[in-house]
């Protein structure tokens, strides 16, 4: 399951939701504001979505790695909005028979969504300035 949410992300209780007596390994992601990126000290991040598209295409990712690394449950949350430095902005999880399949499946979802999703980011920097980021590397993407 794929979601787009303005609100915090509790990764505790997404870990809960993938709960399965027939897994034996479990992954998970969290990707976190940090204060610097590329030598600029960050304040904060705003991230957009077009949410349609994130969820049917975010989807697409979990069913491909489904198919390549069978795993029983895995869920994805992104968030939307103004984040600020230690929020948990992306969080994947993945619960499998085995660690192998989670492990994998985990990395496949995450590297998937980063250069398939239609989710920008913008960095608001300390002294003041703001840029969206990674945006050319997505429209490079775009044959994918």
């Amino acid at each position: 399951m794929m979601e787009v949410t303005t609100t915090s992300i509790d990764a505790e209780a997404l870990k809960k939701s993938l709960a399965n007596a027939a897994a034996g390994g479990f992954c998970s992601f969290e990707g976190w504001v940090r204060n610097l990126n590329e030598g600029r000290d960050v304040e904060r991040l705003e991230y957009e979505a077009y949410e349609p598209l994130v969820v049917s295409e975010g989807q697409r990712v979990l069913d491909e790695a489904r198919r390549k690394f069978p795993f029983l449950e895995a869920r994805c949350v992104h968030r939307t909005g103004l984040l600020e430095i230690g929020d948990l902005a992306v969080w994947v999880g993945v619960a499998s028979a085995h660690r192998d399949e989670a492990f994998k499946a985990c990395r496949y979802i995450i590297d998937e969504l980063k250069v398939r999703l239609p989710i920008w980011k913008k960095e608001h920097y300390v002294d003041g300035d703001s840029d969206w980021v990674n945006c050319e590397r997505c429209a490079e993407h775009g044959g994918h």
